[in-house]
């Protein structure tokens, strides 16, 4: 198995893992994002508020709608950004004279990636969306799956409109550009001091997230906006008729709707990706070596 796959792997897991521990922030989030005038029969005042209705009103499952394609999501995006972030990295590697990638080549390396992932995994994206931010005043009524979403989506929008905010979603490449590139330059310092662990891994992936979070968060919201149906809001076709709908009706504020449980959840997941990630990723290539070793000891 080569290098590639088993770092895919590994974000992969840590991915998955790292979004089930954290989805009700997601959620919460994503509804504050989306929410829309204040005719709505759930109105959220705040990411507290948020909370609250939705326990009072649909119990503590409703936390967590949307969280399988949520985890899937995330997993595949991951596995996706390392395969092909470390694909970058040992093209640059092998024409440099250095062990580590300088901040250009990690910001090259890092928009590969993204974009990669930006264009394989947007679907799921807009099917998360709409699971998570459905509304229903039947709070016993059965939540729509995220199958079942993805066929109503084809069937009434068309195939094409899976890819409903794209547009920011590339432009948003730029977070984990900044993420992964605050990261693995942060790690290169401190390895030079010592054996960085577990711990190590958690807190350079809580700051690194926390800084590409705060600078990317309106695009992040204009995303999920652009995802959610028609009918739902004003729409919009263009990232910058998105900021001047926000604005015009809900202020310079409403840029950073939900951006509350939106920083906590992001410095939270990526904090434990890191650290999952890195352990995840040494487990596996013991095993592989272990196996390996297995299958070429010789019989008698």
């Amino acid at each position: 198995m080569s290098d590639n796959f088993i770092h895919a792997l590994s974000g992969a897991g840590g991915g998955a893992i790292s979004m089930f521990l954290t989805y009700p922030l997601l959620n919460i989030s994503s509804r504050l994002q989306v929410q829309g005038s204040t005719e709505d029969t759930e109105k959220f005042s705040g990411n507290v508020d948020a909370f609250k209705k939705l326990i009072d009103k649909h119990g503590f499952a409703a936390l967590y709608y949307g969280v399988e394609s949520a985890v899937l999501g995330n997993a595949v995006s991951n596995g996706v950004y390392y395969f092909f972030f470390e694909f970058s990295r040992k093209a640059f590697l092998k024409v440099s004279t250095s062990n580590n990638l300088n901040t250009v080549e990690s910001l090259l390396a890092g928009a590969f990636a993204g974009a990669m992932t930006a264009i394989i995994t947007n679907p799921i994206w807009v099917v998360n969306t709409r699971v998570a931010t459905k509304k229903s005043d039947d709070p016993k009524a059965p939540r729509t799956s995220a199958l079942a979403e993805l066929r109503n989506i084809i069937k009434q929008e068309g195939f094409f409109s899976l890819w409903r905010g794209i547009k920011p979603a590339l432009i948003l490449v730029i977070n984990p550009i900044i993420q992964y590139t605050i990261f693995e330059q942060l790690k290169n310092e401190f390895q030079q001091f010592r054996i960085l662990g577990n711990l190590d891994y958690f807190l350079l992936g809580a700051v690194s997230k926390l800084a590409a979070t705060a600078v990317t968060y309106p695009y992040i919201l204009i995303k999920a906006q652009m995802q959610i149906k028609k009918s739902e809001q004003e729409d919009f076709n263009s990232v910058l008729d998105g900021f001047r709908w926000i604005i015009s009706s809900k202020g310079v504020g409403g840029l950073y709707s939900g951006i509350e449980s939106r920083l906590l959840q992001s410095v939270l997941t990526a904090a434990i990706l890191f650290m999952t990630k890195e352990s995840l990723y040494k487990l596996t290539v013991r095993l592989v070596t272990f196996i390996a070793a297995k299958r070429a000891k010789p019989s008698y």
